[in-house]
């Protein structure tokens, strides 16, 4: 794999958007499946900050995960 597909594929797991079955469980990413092990760590990594910078930048100090599981809890 080449650094731009890893980076490629970092980038797409590191958003918030998750794909749901249909009984509504929540899927992983399919790029998670295709990174190796350090590869992940910097997933995660980088989407702990990405969660901070969507809290710090919303009025009520909410992530898009805590947006998405506060408007699932709702419906």
């Amino acid at each position: 794999m080449s650094p731009e597909e890893r980076e490629a594929l970092i980038e797409q797991v590191v958003g918030a958007h998750r794909e749901r079955a249909a009984d509504g469980s929540v899927l992983a990413y399919p790029a998670w499946h295709d990174l190796d092990e350090s590869a992940r760590r910097e997933a995660f990594e980088r989407a702990l900050v990405a969660r901070r910078l969507e809290a710090a930048l919303d009025p009520e100090r909410r992530s898009a995960t805590v947006r998405a599981v506060l408007a699932r809890i709702a419906s």
